[in-house]
């Protein structure tokens, strides 16, 4: 019995130990976290382009929305300045892991964060957030994690400038950042039963708080990361105002639902090649975790985040316009030869061809950030005796997005803090 009490008061200790600890930690983080004190800086002008040396021009053919008659080809250069806006569960850290390996080709300087693998999101982008900042320096490409601030992003990147962003369908993106941040959000905690999706869309409003902490990953994600305001009414006229600014912004929307259509016509906007498109699918969900959003759910999540929706609709639109000028035939074909070159590539880098459960994953660089409490995150193991001439190329493509800014030199110190503590949570 003695023996017994005395294990029950060693269990408490540990717990309040670990519990004071790990509150301890999370303070710091959030403190750590907190947006930055912002001085005025003064206005340096940003040189038209930032390229260290000319990209090579390359033929490529004219698009049927160009003044050339469509099949024709001709020169063009590839463009080298890009702002990537990286929303928020839209495959975005695939298409970062094309972008690391684009510019590390070219020699291109990164406006990365210091200390974090984002720019102090969800506070808005500010320049001197960006690691070694000072005013008038030359930067090609931006795109880590940011709450979309136009003036202050114009003020770190050159004027030719390509920005470029992806969308995914509202309702799935919905299901995707309640999984991924819902235990981030204090207001969730008090949703009873297992299927907490189903529940909280009975009735959201029951659940919702507009001011609560993280309360922004529950509703019109999307138009938050624009840094748009998400608890707007449908029907209110800033919506529209939002939309057509970032209309006027950004020259490519992709979008998830169609990846490989939205690479061809980010290589046609840029004049990039297609082996600057060759990418395996990172940070992807294992399928077993993702909650079937039932007719009734989908309709339901799409109504408790209508604007995202709207948001959604309008870029359909120009999304498919811009197909329509690209030719669908030549679009057909040029995702089938997409497909070919990455499915290629499958065989040659990875084990077994496939993504594998986290438990799996045999090098532990390899393995991806996780969801607190879950490891529903799917990585890869690189395959043994790679060929020389590909084995560079393979660990890139199949390096996740922390390991893979820390090889470009970015201090993840903050980042991996928070990891130990997420690690001690799941202990």
């Amino acid at each position: 019995m003695v023996v017994k009490q005395g294990r029950q008061w060693r269990s408490m200790c540990k717990g309040l130990v670990l519990g004071t600890l790990l509150t301890s930690c999370m303070v710091l983080v959030y403190c750590l976290s907190a947006p930055q004190v912002h001085f005025n800086l003064p206005e340096v002008p940003v040189p038209y382009s930032c390229a260290h040396r000319p990209a090579q021009a390359h033929a490529t053919p004219f698009t049927n929305g160009s003044q050339h008659a469509a099949g024709q080809t001709g020169l063009c250069t590839p463009k080298v300045d890009v702002m990537f806006m990286k929303t928020h569960k839209t495959a975005s850290s695939t298409l970062l892991n094309i972008l690391f390996r684009f510019g590390e080709k070219h020699r291109l300087k990164f406006a990365f964060p210091d200390s974090r693998n984002d720019f102090f999101y969800p506070s808005p982008f500010q320049r001197s957030q960006v690691k070694d900042y000072r005013p008038g320096m030359c930067f090609n490409i931006i795109c880590n994690h940011m709450r979309f601030n136009a003036p202050e992003v114009a003020k770190v990147l050159p004027t030719d400038t390509s920005y470029i962003t992806v969308l995914r369908d509202p309702a799935e993106l919905f299901e995707s950042s309640f999984h991924y941040f819902g235990r981030l959000v204090p207001m969730t905690w008090k949703i009873p039963g297992k299927d907490k999706v189903r529940e909280f869309l009975r009735d959201p409003r029951h659940y919702f708080d507009p001011d609560g902490f993280n309360s922004f990953y529950l509703k019109n994600l999307l138009f938050f990361d624009f840094g748009q305001d998400n608890t707007l009414e449908l029907g209110d006229p800033r919506v529209e105002e939002g939309i057509r600014a970032i209309a006027g912004c950004f020259q490519l929307v992709m979008l998830v639902e169609h990846f490989e259509e939205s690479l061809i016509l980010l290589m046609d906007a840029l004049c990039w090649e297609m082996d600057d498109l060759l990418f395996f699918k990172l940070n992807a969900r294992k399928g077993s975790t993702v909650s079937k959003l039932t007719p009734e759910l989908r309709a339901k999540a799409l109504e408790w985040n209508a604007v995202d929706w709207r948001l959604y609709q309008h870029f359909n639109a120009t999304f498919w316009r811009k197909v329509e000028a690209y030719g669908h035939q030549r679009m057909a074909d040029d995702v089938a030869e997409l497909r070919r070159r990455n499915a290629e590539m499958a065989t040659v880098c990875i084990e077994g061809g496939h993504a594998v459960d986290a438990d799996s994953i045999q090098e532990t660089v390899m393995q991806p950030w996780q969801p607190i409490g879950e490891k529903s995150i799917m990585g890869y193991n690189l395959k043994k005796n790679v060929d020389k001439a590909h084995l560079k190329l393979c660990r890139k493509m199949l390096t996740p997005e922390l390991q893979y800014l820390t090889e470009l030199g970015v201090n993840l110190w903050i980042t991996k803090l928070w990891g130990h503590v997420r690690d001690m949570i799941n202990w």
